[in-house]
């Protein structure tokens, strides 16, 4: 019998647990798309268009897979040089999983596919200049937590890392593997690690001391502490916004909001402020899943670097 995927266990059991009363689903990486670009929301969650990882992605998301599993060794096996035996077979194992990325190197371009495995571990190098993994035991690696809000609606993600320490205190970790923290980019991150910390508070009833930002290519780390109204103004933006998403769906009316990220979409060919057209509303936009959101699960680890 084949086994199935982590993630999609974690999927089922959530999906196992929802009351009856909820009719949507969010991800923080989603409900980041409406608040950057409406119109990329919409050919992500609704179009479901087809994307093609980039090297960076490709890269965030090994670099996740190797970290989750470097704690699976016992802690004085921690090291750099395991954390570097790692990339190859992990890649490997990324590979048959998601056979789109191999793709991503031409056949006769080993040096290119070399390059990206060095690169990779150049990463995880960093890594070991701001944390020390002997002395970590995390609580959960890449976890699907959930909880509902406003009665109606599930939000859910992927933790890169929790940690909990003796006294019950709880420790949100995010790698990011793309460089030291811009404007946009990190109030994208915090927006997403706020949504874990508003997910933990509902459903264990401890606001979390730390949300972490590791920043691995310049071994940069950005804590910041949020607080219990912090986090009921945070539900109520969340609230908004997919307010907002469910009156936009009914309207069919998701606009381009231009930006300097216009630059990393895959979509800017069929976006209007480029001089596109958008393919046809979808007919059942509305007929949907409620329990899917943007594809068949929320982005899976590394997926947004």
């Amino acid at each position: 019998m084949t086994a199935e995927p982590v993630i999609d266990q974690q999927q089922a059991r959530a999906t196992a647990e929802v009351p009856a009363t909820v009719r949507a689903s969010l991800s923080p990486s989603r409900a980041a798309d409406f608040k950057t670009c409406p119109l990329l929301y919409r050919f992500r969650s609704i179009d479901r268009l087809p994307e093609r990882p980039s090297v960076e992605q490709a890269r965030g998301t090994l670099v996740h897979a190797v970290l989750e599993r470097l704690f699976d060794l016992p802690a004085t096996a921690r090291t750099p040089e395991a954390a570097g035996d790692l990339v190859a077979p992990q890649w490997d194992r990324l590979v048959a999983e998601q056979p789109e990325l191999a793709g991503l190197f031409d056949a006769d371009d080993a040096a290119g596919a070399a390059e990206f495995l060095r690169s990779a571990a150049g990463l995880l190098r960093g890594y070991f200049t701001v944390e020390d993994p002997r002395r970590l035991e995390p609580a959960e690696r890449e976890a699907l937590i959930s909880a509902v809000v406003d009665d109606e609606l599930l939000i859910r993600g992927y933790l890169d890392r929790l940690d909990v320490a003796p006294d019950g205190a709880l420790r949100v970790v995010d790698y990011k593997t793309g460089g030291a923290p811009r404007e946009a980019f990190e109030a994208r991150a915090l927006f997403q690690l706020k949504f874990y910390a508003l997910v933990l508070w509902r459903t264990r009833g401890v606001v979390p001391r730390v949300l972490r930002l590791l920043y691995l290519k310049d071994a940069e780390v950005c804590d910041y502490t949020p607080d219990a109204e912090e986090l009921r103004r945070f539900e109520r933006t969340v609230v908004a916004l997919w307010q907002a998403i469910e009156a936009a769906t009914r309207r069919q009316d998701f606009r381009p909001r231009p930006s300097r990220l216009c630059d990393w979409c895959n979509h800017r060919a069929l976006c209007p402020s480029f001089g596109g057209t958008p393919p046809p509303f979808p007919a059942d936009a509305g007929a949907a899943d409620p329990l899917v959101d943007a594809r068949s699960r929320p982005a899976a680890p590394g997926a947004d670097e």
